[in-house]
């Protein structure tokens, strides 16, 4: 049974919500009660206790003033009966078109200060890195001059467009594709430097480089290269070492070759291995995908690789974002036993895989675009790792910290319920990109306390949409919802929003038209988090479901495949 016919048949349920409200109830409020202005004087009114004339005469003439105050305020509050759709609503159409900013990725300075991707409708889309204010209170400096746009066209959907390393920043210009170079701090105050490029000029944007990092032992440049000169339908990618010392340009050396498609090339701490992951046609990389370790030679070359997870035939797994902790243990995730993406330690001496935490969970999400980090290493020492890690389960973000060698997780409390982005610095410091049903797409700074096991504090240092906040009172709050597909015995999911408006309420008796939403897909995953193109429905009197069909993210391998 689809969707549709749930709804006709007013089958969709929940613990909290049938879905038969939607067709089987009246969505019914108390119809207001009719009350005059003065009718409320009386009801507030009270004699007054003999005073000279005068006296009175301003005394009363006070008063009558603030109880018609009061009777505005109330009957300013009193909800207006109109028909479900009919509502007047604040969310304009060209509030909803018109300006929020969207988000390229999160990184840290050699200075503690946070750096940004934003990108910006107002200058056409252009991507620009933005630099946290030095103090309180004062502006962020943009980084990126104005003849440049920061953004990856690799693999078409891009990310991981830039990397810091203490002062220094190596970006890709969006115009040719060319990597760049750019001194951003010195003694921690930004310089307003050139970017000089760092990759062959091919005439066009034909060769684009993404997820890149710095090699601590050779001074180069680790990066997914993607080759469109002989073929823009196939192109041919890689992994290449961008060199960063001599003179003038310097044609890439490759490092990694032959499989059809590359992504996060990762240094350990003496740039002695390399992990990465791979993949080749058919496949997508969340349906099968492998992870590699190569030894690094004096001379920078790759001498040895060994195959870590997804060399299986028999086991279909897909292994992503491969990390280094400072004392060279390798940590990645996987799908291999649950068919949920979960974290796990790579032990070398024994070339033996091993879980750090099983649950029916996501702690990651397809790779669809690069330089994802659901993860990060907060603190190892003596053997134990504390991984600041997020996962999602039933449509809901949560923020842990996973003690690897007790195997126990311990919840960061802040009020974002959709996290996509995780990134530690000065050891006891998060930064977190995420959102929930009344905070839009955000960046957000989570101090930790001394045992790095909870949050003491949440500031947010950059919003998508900072106008939204005005229109808190419109806003309608979802609630997660199943509903029975055609295949027996499996579930699918949906968001779905009230009518909410608190200056209208509905015709009693009458029901509220519904829009049904589909997002895109094939792997995505519709998110309970603020969308003002949503509210400008829902404030108007309108129901909203958004739809996650069979197929989208968070509910296992097996609901990923159903597509």
């Amino acid at each position: 049974m689809g969707l549709s016919t749930a709804v006709a048949n007013g089958l969709v349920r929940s613990r909290s919500l049938s879905f038969s409200l939607l067709c089987n109830s009246n969505f019914n409020h108390s119809p207001p009660t009719s009350t005059s202005a003065f009718s409320l004087l009386n009801k507030f009114h009270s004699p007054l206790s003999p005073l000279p004339s005068t006296t009175i005469a301003t005394s009363h003439r006070r008063y009558r003033r603030s109880l018609v105050k009061m009777a505005s305020m109330e009957a300013a509050n009193q909800k207006v009966t109109a028909p479900y759709g009919s509502w007047k609503s604040p969310i304009t159409a060209e509030i909803v078109a018109g300006g929020e900013k969207r988000l390229g990725g999160i990184a840290v300075d050699g200075h503690g200060r946070l750096v940004w991707l934003e990108s910006r409708p107002t200058e056409g889309g252009r991507g620009v890195l933005v630099r946290e204010p030095e103090k309180p209170g004062e502006n962020a400096i943009d980084i990126t001059p104005k003849d440049f746009a920061v953004r990856t066209l690799a693999q078409e959907y891009g990310g991981g467009a830039f990397a810091i390393s203490g002062s220094t920043l190596i970006f890709s210009n969006y115009k040719d594709q060319r990597l760049y170079q750019q001194s951003i701090a010195s003694g921690g105050r930004l310089l307003d430097s050139t970017p000089s490029p760092i990759t062959p000029d091919y005439g066009g944007p034909v060769v684009c480089y993404a997820d890149g990092v710095f090699d601590p032992r050779i001074p180069r440049f680790i990066t997914v290269m993607e080759d469109r000169r002989e073929s823009q339908l196939n192109p041919t990618t890689t992994i290449a070492a961008i060199p960063l010392s001599g003179s003038g340009v310097q044609a890439p050396k490759i490092l990694v070759s032959g499989s059809d498609f590359y992504a996060s090339p990762r240094m350990d701490p003496k740039g002695e291995r390399m992990a990465w992951i791979e993949w080749d046609h058919p496949n997508m990389p969340w349906d099968r995908s492998e992870l590699w370790v190569g030894y690094i030679s004096e001379n920078g070359d790759v001498e040895k690789r060994i195959c870590i997870a997804g060399g299986d035939a028999s086991l279909a797994e897909s292994p992503t974002e491969p990390k280094w902790t400072s004392a060279g243990d390798l940590f990645f995730i996987t799908d291999r036993e649950n068919g949920f993406w979960n974290l796990y330690k790579w032990i070398e001496s024994k070339n033996e895989v091993v879980a750090l935490y099983s649950m029916e969970a996501e702690f990651a999400r397809p790779l669809w675009v690069f330089g994802m980090s659901s993860y990060e290493i907060v603190c190892s020492q003596e053997r134990r790792n504390l991984i600041a890690c997020s996962y999602r389960k039933k449509g809901r973000s949560y923020l842990e910290v996973l003690d690897d060698v007790q195997s126990s997780l311990s919840p960061l409390e802040i009020p974002f319920t959709d996290i996509n982005n995780i990134v530690v610095f000065g050891g006891n410091c998060l930064s977190i990109e995420g959102a929930s049903a009344v905070h839009p797409l955000s960046v957000a700074k989570v101090p930790l306390d001394d045992h790095k096991q909870k949050a003491v504090d949440f500031n947010i240092m950059w919003c998508s949409s900072p106008e939204s906040s005005k229109y808190h009172s419109y806003f309608s709050l979802p609630e997660l919802i199943e509903f029975p597909t055609e295949v027996p015995g499996q579930m699918a999911y949906a968001y779905f929003y009230p009518p909410s408006n608190p200056t209208c309420q509905g015709v009693p008796g009458e029901k509220p038209p519904l829009l049904l939403k589909s997002h895109g897909g094939p792997t995505a995953e519709t998110r309970g988090i603020l969308n003002l193109g949503v509210q400008y429905w829902t404030s108007r009197g309108w129901a909203f479901v958004d739809v996650n069909y069979g197929g989208s993210t968070d509910f296992e391998r097996f609901i990923l495949w159903t597509l």
